[in-house]
């Protein structure tokens, strides 16, 4: 029972953490390659967000990187933070004044992505993870 149980919870975790992923890595490929970097940043400029060429880079490159290593499992803990610091910095410059739906570009969105992210943080990665086979490989040693 606690087998099955324990093998339930590795499987969601998985697929949670790669659908995060996933995630992550359309909006970091929509900023860098269907809008293009340049554009976002002048998107952020007029949003007024402080530095928007930076800012601009900083999510694009943590949402595509960050994606890409959710995906494979690399660094879960690490990326969840940088992701989340993503996430805030979306909340309080482009979601806090459209309220809470995210139909209305509100902080929903963002808020269940930082609870996704806090959920795959918090424990240690199955084994269809690069971070579970490296714990293995020195676990061995």
């Amino acid at each position: 029972m606690i087998k099955s149980l324990l093998k339930t919870q590795f499987v969601t975790l998985t697929l949670a953490r790669i659908i995060l992923g996933i995630t992550f890595f359309a909006h970091g490929w929509q900023k860098f390659v269907t809008n293009g970097i340049d554009n976002v940043a002048a998107g952020f400029e007029k949003a007024d967000v402080p530095l928007p060429t930076l800012a601009a880079w900083f999510a694009g490159l943590a949402e595509l990187v960050g994606g890409a290593l959710l995906i494979v499992g690399f660094a879960v803990p690490l990326v969840a933070l940088v992701l989340i610091v993503d996430m805030l910095g979306a909340i309080f410059t482009m979601h806090i004044d459209k309220g809470f739906f995210a139909t209305g570009g509100g902080i929903e969105l963002p808020l269940v992505l930082i609870a996704g992210l806090l959920a795959v943080a918090a424990v240690p990665q199955a084994s269809l993870a690069v971070d579970a086979l490296l714990l293995k490989r020195r676990a061995e040693k």
